[in-house]
């Protein structure tokens, strides 16, 4: 009696992983025992930065909010310090769509924001603009 091998579920196995290698180079994409590992790997970076992807907006957003707020005479950080004492809630994604799209409502939002700092510090300021 022949040894039983589960044809049909290995050969799905194997074209899965072959389907999933396609573009990689050499036998990476055309042998499975190569194009095995080279999945695995793939998936593993997939996943890894898909998480990295939004720490990397995180910084970009930063950026621009930066920018556009020392444009306006206040740091990044003296600007989302006044946004909190101001009680404004808004996601940086919101802030840096703001500062490159609707600079007159930006602006608005940073003059809250040194209004809030000024009534929160108010001999700081005062001896900074002096």
């Amino acid at each position: 009696m022949p040894r039983a091998t589960n044809s049909p579920a290995s050969r799905k196995r194997r074209k899965r992983v072959l389907l999933r290698a396609k573009g990689f180079r050499g036998f990476r994409s055309k042998l499975y025992r190569y194009a095995k590992d080279a999945v695995r790997k793939a998936m593993t970076y997939e996943y890894r930065d898909r998480k990295r992807r939004k720490g990397q907006f995180r910084r970009l957003w930063t950026q621009r909010i930066n920018a556009a707020v020392r444009a306006e005479g206040l740091t990044y950080s003296r600007f989302i310090e006044g946004l909190k004492a101001a009680h404004i809630e808004v996601d940086r994604k919101i802030l840096s769509d703001l500062a490159i799209t609707d600079a007159p409502a930006f602006s608005a939002l940073v003059a809250r924001a040194r209004q809030a700092l000024e009534a929160k510090h108010p001999v700081v300021i005062e001896a900074a603009s002096a």
